[in-house]
Order: structure tokens, then C-alpha cells, then sequence
């Protein structure tokens, strides 16, 4: 086949994927993080109706994070190796009913227990996710392609945000408004649990609705890029797990996620705090994170395949929000302008997420890639227990935010700061391995 051929069919091949899988992709995580965190909104309520200090509900987040962290590993290997669509599929399901029986929580342990099922559920669907798009998008569309996925989550909270304002006023047999928020968007995940088998391909190899030159083409590309991969270095799960550079990797994302999942579940709380503001105000005015946060993604995403660089990408976003938490901390007093800092400071983190995710994929392949999705997120995911948890006791030890906002700071310039150093370890032919394999001339970009 001429070079020209090879071209045009490259082009009709990664359109017609993308949009066959991205929005679905897109769809189903927004539903994810929509159930995951709306007990931050739930919370503008939920702790003085059932009279929960800062610590119990910090605690109670936290509970998600360390059964979440069980089958990560597991449950990406099973997607590599079993199937993607029904693993994928019994984790929607299985969310969507602890997310509606949470409604009913009515003390403490509960709530505890709630949550601690809810992270068995869960767990591995993330990595598993990003296990999935390595099926199908080539290593020059990767970062995009997990940008797309990873939109879901600023997305969530424009969806999220103005539902859960209404839901949180409402007060419907019996029940009050942010019992209802558990129960209305737990039913989502069940029923696209459902349509996920049926939709979802597991291999391009499996794809009738490919032509056969388009599936023959991304499954001769994928291949090539293995096999590249494997001259560098061919890991076996043990020799993945034991690298310095995954192991650099998974500290960083732990720190990172320290801050963010802080951040993600007590912003409700803080905003509401620093303005005194009405319930459905505090949800409006978290639009504004959301919206930043998806032009930033995509933004990124887009400049970091374009330059084949994921390193400073991943950094720069965690030194700017780290520097806005920073700013917060002085002009806390000042609620319109702490205000401010808070929602830009939350926006401008999300960019990093996409391009962090393609710095494992450049190393690794096939299981050895899908267990280490798992080790890195699975440890990291323990931040969010660290987090939460140290929000918490440091708001009800100090009776004021000034030291989370510290907390949340020092982790992003962390973070930061181990993603730069961990660019000077890697092996320059791993950091150009994306320019290597970019598209003919021609290509769509």
C-alpha cells in the first residue's frame, strides 16, 4: 500500500474511534465522578443533619480510598487480559447500588460503610479505563485521548454542581434533598452499566463496525509500537513494579492526590466558609474550576502530543495551583479574592492529570503496563485517604482553614517539584519515543 493510501486510512481510522469510543468514554466518567464526590455536596447538609464533626466526615471520605486501593492492580489485569466492557460494566453496576443504599446512612458507621463499599466498587475502574484506551489510540493520540476521559471530571461538576443545588433545597417523602442526591445519581451508573456490555469493544481485532483497512492498519500500528517499546527495555510485572523511575512515579501521584482529592471533596465546605454564601450559590460558583479546568486539559493535552513532552506539562500545572494555595494562604481574610484564588488554584490542577497518565505509557506494555496503571494509582489513591483525613483534623485542631490551604500547597509544589527530577532520570530515547512514532505528513492532528 502506498504511503499516500496509508495515510487516508490512517486519518478515516483514528476519526472514526474517536468518536465511537471518546464520548461514551467521557459519559460513563462523569457518572463515575459524579457518584464518587457527591458527598461533598451532600455534605453542605449531611454533617449537621446527622451531627458530624469535620473529623467523622474527613474520616468517612477517607474510608473510599483505602478499600479503593484492593483490587486496582487486579482489576486493570483483568481488563488487559479478560474483558474490558464486562469488568468495566460490574464496577457501574455494583457503584450505582452503593450510591443509592448510601441515601439511608443514619449514624457514623454507616457512613463509614458506605463509603468503604463503595471504594470495593469502584476499584479499578480508572486504571482499567486507561488500560482500555490504550487499545485503541496510538501513542501520539494518547494524550489526548485521556484528556478527553479526564474532561469527565471537570465536567462532572458543571453536571453535578447545579443538580446537586437543586436536590440539596428539596424535600421529598420524608426524605431530605441531599438523601435524594445519592439516590438520583446512583440510578445513571446502573443502567449505563448495562448498556456498556453491548457497546464497548474490547480489541480493535473485535470491531465490526471498523473497516477491515482501518482495523488492519491500528492493529499493525499498536504492534509496532509494542515491539519499539520491548527493544528498549521488554518488562515483566515484577521488573515494572521494582523500576526506580515507576517507583519516583507512584510516590509523586500519591503526593499529588494528597492535595487534590483534599481538595475535590472539601472545596463545597471551604467556599461556603469563606463567603457565608447560600447553598446554591456555593454549587454556581463551582462552575468556575470546572470550566478552567476542561480548557486547561485540553489545552495541554493538546501542546504536550504536539511537542512530544510530558514531564513539564505534568509539572507546571501542580506549581501553578501549589502557587495559588499559596496566595490563599495570605489573603484568606479577604473572601472575595481568597475566593477567587481558591476556585483558579482547583482549575488550574486539572491539566496535569492527561499528560501524567502518558508518562508510564512511553515505558511500559501490555501487562506489565496494565499492573503498573494499577500500583501507581492504587498507592496514590491512598492520598485521597491522607488528604481528606488530615483536612479534617487540622480544621478541628486549628478552627480555621489557613493550615489545609498549607497542607494542599505543599503537596502540588511537592508533586511538582518529584515530576521535574523524575525527567532528568529517564533515558532520552524513552522522552522521544513520541516524536519517533508521530503521524506521516498529511495525518490528521
Amino acid at each position: 500500500m502506498r504511503a499516500s493510501d496509508m495515510t487516508e486510512v490512517e486519518q478515516r481510522a483514528r476519526r472514526r474511534i474517536a468518536y465511537r469510543l471518546l464520548p461514551f468514554v467521557f459519559l460513563i466518567y462523569i457518572v463515575n465522578y459524579i457518584d464518587r464526590v457527591n458527598v461533598s455536596f451532600a455534605n453542605l447538609r449531611m454533617s449537621a443533619d446527622l451531627g458530624f464533626s469535620d473529623r467523622i466526615f474527613g474520616l468517612g471520605v477517607g474510608m473510599f480510598y483505602v478499600t479503593y486501593v484492593l483490587f486496582e492492580i487486579p482489576g486493570a489485569i483483568i481488563v488487559e487480559r479478560w474483558s474490558a466492557r464486562k469488568w468495566i460494566a460490574r464496577i457501574m453496576i455494583s457503584w450505582g447500588v452503593v450510591t443509592v443504599l448510601t441515601a439511608f446512612v443514619q449514624s457514623a458507621g454507616q457512613f463509614y460503610a458506605a463509603r468503604f463499599f463503595l471504594g470495593i466498587a469502584e476499584s479499578s475502574f480508572f486504571p482499567g479505563m486507561i488500560v482500555y484506551l490504550t487499545h485503541w489510540f496510538c501513542s501520539y493520540d494518547r494524550s489526548r485521548a485521556i484528556a478527553c476521559l479526564y474532561c469527565a471530571v471537570p465536567a462532572a461538576s458543571l453536571v453535578g454542581s447545579p443538580v446537586a443545588g437543586w436536590l440539596l433545597s428539596v424535600h421529598w417523602r420524608w426524605l431530605a434533598g441531599w438523601r435524594w442526591l445519592f439516590i438520583v445519581e446512583g440510578i445513571p451508573a446502573i443502567v449505563l452499566g448495562i448498556v456498556t456490555i453491548f457497546y464497548l469493544t474490547d480489541h480493535p481485532q473485535q470491531a465490526r463496525w471498523l473497516p477491515d483497512d482501518e482495523r488492519q492498519w491500528l492493529v499493525r500500528k499498536l504492534q509496532d509500537e509494542m515491539e519499539a517499546k520491548k527493544k528498549l527495555r521488554n518488562y515483566t510485572i515484577r521488573q515494572a513494579f521494582s523500576d526506580r523511575r515507576i517507583l519516583q512515579l507512584t510516590v509523586a501521584w500519591f503526593v499529588a492526590l494528597t492535595g487534590s482529592l483534599g481538595t475535590i471533596y472539601w472545596i463545597p465546605t471551604f467556599v461556603k466558609r469563606l463567603s457565608g454564601a447560600s447553598d446554591r450559590t456555593v454549587t454556581t460558583l463551582l462552575i468556575m474550576p470546572a470550566l478552567v479546568g476542561i480548557a486547561g486539559m485540553l489545552i495541554n493535552a493538546w501542546h504536550s502530543d504536539k511537542t512530544a513532552e510530558r514531564y513539564w506539562h505534568t509539572a507546571i500545572p501542580l506549581f501553578s495551583a501549589g502557587l495559588m494555595f499559596v496566595l490563599l494562604i495570605v489573603i484568606r481574610q479577604h473572601a472575595s479574592l481568597a475566593i477567587a484564588s481558591l476556585l483558579l488554584g482547583s482549575g488550574f490542577l486539572y491539566a496535569y492529570y492527561p499528560t501524567f497518565w502518558a508518562i508510564p505509557t512511553l515505558m511500559l506494555s501490555e501487562a506489565a503496563a496494565a499492573a503498573t496503571f494499577g500500583l501507581i494509582n492504587s498507592i496514590g489513591q491512598l492520598g485521597g485517604f491522607a488528604g481528606n483525613y488530615g483536612i479534617g483534623l487540622l480544621n478541628s485542631r486549628t478552627g480555621s482553614l489557613g493550615a489545609s490551604f498549607g497542607l494542599i500547597a505543599l503537596a502540588y509544589l511537592l508533586a511538582g517539584s518529584m515530576i521535574v527530577r523524575l525527567r532528568s532520570s529517564v533515558p532520552a530515547a524513552a522522552q522521544n519515543t513520541v516524536l519517533a512514532e508521530r503521524p506521516l505528513a498529511g495525518s490528521s492532528e
